[in-house]
């Protein structure tokens, strides 16, 4: 197996040599060996690990745990625990596709708000029943409904109950969300489109982004999330290859 010192794998990757360095410090490539000198000896397992780093962290998905888990499977590849790091890395793309039909599920149901299409509204679920259909955490449920976003109905007992119309809402806060939008946007956004469907919430939002508007919003989000896709299956390959070389 080939050997390099920091300056070589920096010149190999392409980063600063500093940047080696850090990688170590994370744990996210395994400690290199030492000479008497005190020179770190680098292998090539090192340098396709950097590689399987950055292909890892090539796009930045926040929401629901994802940046952990890919994260965390990297770090495992670091430990030579292949197996492992693919089994994580195929949950990381499970949980990419749930996220791009949550987006794709908000823009259908905005196209419905738009167009003005109405279905029956009737009593649907508490909060505990929400939190299990829609996979957001029940604080996360208080947080938007602390913050104006969701305005929902009791019952004479105290409990609230979650209408279609609710859940629909959630459903386009939950996309908004994971598109990093943050709070008072997402507000400002939902209550003008309540006010006028046909609103320019560019305007509202006073910014040239062309993505200020739900869909656009969801659209940009959709592309974010398929390209991360791909990127997950480039490194579900590298892990196998990796594992077939160095276990």
């Amino acid at each position: 197996m080939n050997t390099y010192k920091t300056s070589q794998v920096a010149a190999v990757i392409g980063i600063h040599p500093n940047t080696v360095r850090l990688y170590e410090e994370w744990g996210i490539i395994p400690r290199p060996e030492r000479k008497e000198n005190g020179y770190r000896v680098f292998t090539d397992f090192h340098i396709d690990q950097i590689r399987l780093a950055r292909t890892a962290f090539q796009i930045e998905i926040l929401q629901n745990g994802l940046r952990k888990k890919i994260f965390q499977m990297v770090k495992l590849s670091a430990a030579g625990k292949f197996d492992e790091a693919f089994s994580l890395t195929q949950a990381y793309l499970s949980g990419l596709r749930q996220e791009r039909d949550n987006a794709e599920d908000a823009i259908r149901i905005v196209k419905q708000i738009i167009s003005g299409e109405n279905q029956e509204n009737r009593a649907f679920m508490k909060r505990k029943e929400v939190s299990e259909y829609l996979g957001v955490s029940m604080d996360t449920l208080r947080n938007w409904e602390m913050n104006g976003l969701l305005a929902v109905k009791r019952k004479e007992n105290g409990y609230r109950i979650y209408t279609d119309d609710d859940i629909k809402r959630l459903k386009i806060i939950r996309a908004l969300r994971c598109a990093n939008y943050s709070l008072e946007a997402i507000l400002r956004m939902l209550q003008q489109v309540s006010k006028n469907p046909n609103v320019d919430i560019k305007t509202v939002l006073n910014t040239p982004r062309p993505s200020d508007d739900i869909i656009s919003a969801c659209d940009q989000l959709i592309r974010s999330l398929s390209a991360a896709e791909k990127n997950a299956i480039i490194l579900m390959e590298m892990l196998q290859k990796m594992k077939r070389q160095y276990s």
